[in-house]
C-alpha cells in the first residue's frame, strides 16, 4: 500500500485551493455578469408589447364593419374578457408553473434534457409561456444559439417589467392558432364563430391544443388528432385542479360546431366610407400609415348601417346598369355633422376613386341657396321681384358680355319673386342678384358655408360653374337645416389604441355662423321646390318627385351640361346626391338627368322610415309668417286664388296687399302687375341692357 508523502499531500491541497479560488472567482464573475444583465435589462426598461394587429372599424351601433390587416387576423382582447377555461387550459398544457417561476422553469428544463438524452433526440420542450411570448414578440423561430440567448434576455426583461397577468394576456393575444388567426380572439371567431369570452370548456380545450402544431392539431387538419390533444389537455386541467373529472369527461364527449370563416374578409360594408375614415385618421388625427394599418386601433365611426344600405339599394335601383354614369351620395346629421351614409361610386372593386370626397364637380343651381342667403343679408326678401326674360349682360370694364339661359329657354317675360325664382330655378334672377351683390360676395359666403374649393369671380358663378365637393355641399346645407350652427363633416367619434386607451374623442361644439332667422327663411323658401303653389312660368323643380315624398323637405336640384345634383334635407337628415360621368361627358339621356332626384327622394324616405315626421320649426324670435300671393309676394286677400304661408325676417315682411284679383266695376280682373311693369326696382339697380 502506497502512502501519500507529505510533499504530495501539500501539492494536492495546493491544487484544491487553486481550484477553489478559481471557482470562487468564476462564480463571482458569473454573479457580476448576472447582476450586469439584470441591471442592463432594467436600464433598457420594459420592451414594447405592441405587435402587428388589425385595426377595427365600427358603425354607430358598435357593429364591426371592417378591418385592416397584413394577412394576419389579430384582435387584442383583455385577459378578463377571455374565457377562464381557455386561460386554464393554456396554462395547464403549456406552463403549469407559470405563476411560480420567474421566466424559466429549471426543473422542467432539467427534465427535458434528461428526456432528450435518453431518446437521443429532441422530444420534449421546456419553454415557458414567457419565453414563448418573447419569441413571438421579438424573434424569428430559428434554432440557433444566438436566438436562444436573445430569447432568454427578452424573457428576463418581460419578467422584470410586466406582471404575470400582462404577460399571459400578451401571450394569448399573439400565439398562432393556424389559418391566419393570431391570438385567441381571432382564433375563437374563426373556429367557432364566437367571441373568446363565450367559449365553452369543450371549445376552449380544443383551441388550447392547436398552437403546438396548427397543421397537426387543427380540427380542420385532423379531427382525430385535435380530439386526442383535447383529451390530454382536459386531463391536465383536472390534474392541476381547474376542473373535475366529470367535467373533463363531459367536455371530451361534447360535439362541436366549427365555422372556419373569419368575421370580416374584406371591406364589404361601405368601402368608400372606410377609405374616407382611413384618410381622416391620417390627415386629421395625424396617425402614420403603419399605425393605421397594423396598430390594433378600434375606430368608432358615424356610419348608420340602415341608411348606408338604403343608399346603396336606391342607387342600384334607380341608376341603369347599362350606363357608365357614376353616382355619389353623402348623408349627414345636420345637428353634429356626423356622416351617416356615403357612396363614392357604383362599384368599389372597379373604381375605388371616392367621388363623394375627392371629385370636384360643378354644382349648378345647388349653389343658389348660398347666393340667396347673402341676398337676405343685403335686404332681399322672399317677395323681392325681378324680371325674368332673355337677357344679355354688358359690362363697362371690357369684360365679355354674358347671356345666361333658363332651362328650355323658358322665361316669365315678367316679374317673379325670389321665392318663385328659387322654386323654378330661374337663372336670370340668380345672375342679376349675383351682380347686384358683387361677384366677391358669393365667394365669401361659400367660405362661410365651409366650401374650400377655389371659385372664379365671374357672372356665371351664380349658376354653379366653379367646382365643389359633394361632402362639402352636404355640409353647407346642414347649416340651413340646423338653424345656422357650424358643423364639419365627421366620420370618427372615438379612437382607442390596442390597450383600450382613448387617443381621440370627438367634441361637439356649437358655433353660430348664420343668422338663425335668415337661415330659417331660406329653409322655408327651399320647401317651395316641392310646392306647386310656386309654379310660375314653369313647374317647380321638385315636381317630379313630389308624389314620392311623405314628409316635409327642403332642397334644391342643380344641373350643368355634365353634372346632375339633388341636395335636400329634413330636420333630421341632409343628403347630397351627384350623378355624372368621370370624364366630363355631357348627360344627354333624359333618364340620366333624373337619377340624382330619384335616388335622393327614395333614399330620404327609406332612411327616415320609422322616425317621427318633423316639420321645420321657426326660431322663437326674428321671423314673421304671413299668407301672401306667391305670384307677386304681396299680402294675400280673400280674392287671391292662391295663398301661400311664407316666412320673413321680422321687419322685412310685406305690408302691401295684393290688388291683382279685385274685380273692377265691369267684372274684369285688373291686369297682373299693371302698376309695376313700367318701372320695376331692378331697372334702377341694373342700368345695362337686355
Amino acid at each position: 500500500m502506497e502512502i501519500m508523502t507529505n510533499h504530495g499531500f501539500r501539492k494536492t491541497i495546493k491544487y484544491l485551493r487553486a481550484l477553489f479560488f478559481i471557482s470562487l472567482i468564476g462564480m463571482i464573475c458569473m454573479l457580476l455578469l448576472f447582476i450586469g444583465i439584470l441591471a442592463y435589462a432594467k436600464i433598457l426598461g420594459p420592451p414594447p408589447l405592441a405587435v402587428p394587429q388589425s385595426t377595427l372599424f365600427f358603425a354607430d351601433d358598435g357593429s364591426l364593419i371592417g378591418e385592416t390587416n397584413n394577412g394576419q387576423k389579430r384582435y387584442w382582447t383583455r385577459l378578463k374578457d377571455i374565457s377562464p377555461d381557455l386561460v386554464h387550459a393554456t396554462i395547464s398544457i403549456e406552463d403549469k408553473n407559470f405563476y411560480s417561476h420567474h421566466g424559466f422553469d429549471y426543473k422542467r428544463i432539467a427534465g427535458a434534457v434528461v428526456a432528450d438524452i435518453q431518446a437521443f433526440a429532441k422530444v420534449q420542450g421546456a419553454s415557458t409561456i414567457t419565453q414563448q411570448y418573447a419569441r413571438n414578440l421579438f424573434l424569428e423561430h430559428d434554432k440557433t444559439w444566438t436566438r436562444k440567448l436573445h430569447e432568454a434576455f427578452y424573457t428576463i426583461r418581460l419578467e422584470m417589467n410586466y406582471s404575470k397577468k400582462q404577460i399571459l394576456e400578451g401571450y394569448l393575444n399573439t400565439i398562432y392558432y393556424g389559418n391566419g388567426a393570431y391570438g385567441v380572439e381571432a382564433a375563437s371567431q374563426y373556429y367557432f364563430g364566437k367571441r373568446s369570452s363565450e367559449l365553452s370548456l369543450a371549445e376552449a380545450s380544443m383551441l388550447a391544443g392547436i398552437p403546438k402544431g396548427p397543421g397537426l392539431y387543427s380540427p380542420f387538419a385532423s379531427m382525430k388528432n385535435a380530439k386526442s390533444r383535447q383529451t390530454i389537455i382536459l386531463q391536465s386541467m383536472e390534474k392541476n385542479g381547474y376542473i373535475t373529472k366529470k367535467a373533463a369527461q363531459q367536455a371530451a364527449l361534447k360535439p362541436l360546431t366549427l365555422t372556419g370563416e373569419h368575421t370580416v374578409k374584406r371591406a364589404e360594408v361601405a368601402p368608400y366610407f372606410q377609405d374616407a375614415v382611413k384618410n381622416a385618421l391620417k390627415n386629421q388625427l395625424n396617425l402614420d400609415e403603419r399605425t393605421i394599418a397594423l396598430g390594433g386601433l378600434k375606430v368608432y365611426t358615424t356610419l348608420n348601417l340602415k341608411q348606408q344600405k338604403a343608399a346603396e339599394e336606391q342607387i342600384h335601383k334607380y341608376v341603369a346598369n347599362s350606363s357608365d354614369i357614376q353616382v355619389a351620395l353623402v348623408a349627414m346629421d345636420p345637428k353634429n355633422g356626423y356622416v351617416r351614409a356615403m357612396v363614392g361610386g357604383r362599384d368599389y372593386e372597379k373604381s375605388p376613386f371616392n367621388r363623394a370626397v375627392q371629385a370636384i364637380r360643378q354644382p349648378g343651381s345647388t349653389i343658389k341657396p348660398l347666393l340667396y342667403y347673402a341676398a337676405l343679408d343685403h335686404g332681399f326678401t322672399p317677395s323681392s321681384t325681378m324680371r325674368s326674360e332673355y337677357t344679355t349682360f354688358h359690362f363697362d370694364n371690357g369684360q365679355a358680355e354674358y347671356t345666361p339661359h333658363n332651362f328650355n329657354n323658358k322665361y316669365a317675360d315678367g316679374e317673379i319673386t325670389l321665392a318663385e325664382a328659387l322654386a323654378v330655378s330661374d337663372n336670370i334672377f340668380a345672375v342679376k342678384t349675383h351682380l347686384f351683390l358683387g361677384e366677391d360676395t358669393l365667394i365669401e359666403t361659400a367660405k362661410k358655408f365651409g366650401l374650400s374649393t377655389k371659385m372664379a369671380q365671374v357672372p356665371s358663378l351664380a349658376l354653379g360653374t366653379s367646382g365643389v365637393r359633394v361632402i362639402e355641399m352636404a355640409n353647407a346645407y346642414s347649416l340651413f337645416a340646423n338653424g345656422g350652427k357650424k358643423v364639419n363633416p365627421t366620420l370618427i367619434t372615438r379612437v382607442e389604441d390596442y390597450n383600450g386607451n382613448v387617443i381621440f374623442e370627438k367634441k361637439n361644439q356649437s358655433e353660430r355662423v348664420l343668422n338663425a332667422a335668415k337661415a330659417f327663411v331660406m329653409t322655408h323658401m327651399l320647401t317651395g321646390v316641392f310646392d306647386p303653389k310656386l309654379n310660375a312660368y314653369s313647374r317647380v323643380t321638385g315636381s317630379t318627385v313630389i308624389k314620392d315624398l311623405t314628409r316635409p323637405y327642403a332642397g334644391k336640384s342643380g344641373s350643368t351640361e355634365t353634372d346632375s345634383w339633388m341636395i335636400g334635407y329634413s330636420p333630421q337628415l341632409v343628403t347630397a346626391v351627384w350623378a355624372g360621368y368621370d370624364v366630363g361627358k355631357p348627360i344627354d339621356v333624359t333618364a340620366e338627368k333624373t337619377y340624382a332626384k330619384n335616388v335622393w327622394a327614395h333614399f330620404m324616405e327609406e332612411a327616415l322610415d320609422g322616425k317621427p315626421v318633423k316639420a321645420f320649426r321657426p326660431p322663437k324670435e326674428g321671423v314673421v309668417g304671413l299668407y301672401v300671393d306667391p305670384t307677386n309676394g304681396k299680402l294675400a286677400t280673400k280674392d287671391c286664388p292662391i295663398r301661400r304661408f311664407t316666412y320673413y325676417v321680422a321687419g322685412t315682411e310685406p305690408t302691401e296687399y295684393c290688388t291683382d284679383h279685385i274685380k273692377d266695376p265691369i267684372g274684369k280682373l285688373k291686369e297682373k302687375h299693371s302698376t309695376d311693369k313700367k318701372n320695376p326696382w331692378y331697372k334702377r339697380i341694373f342700368p345695362f341692357g337686355h
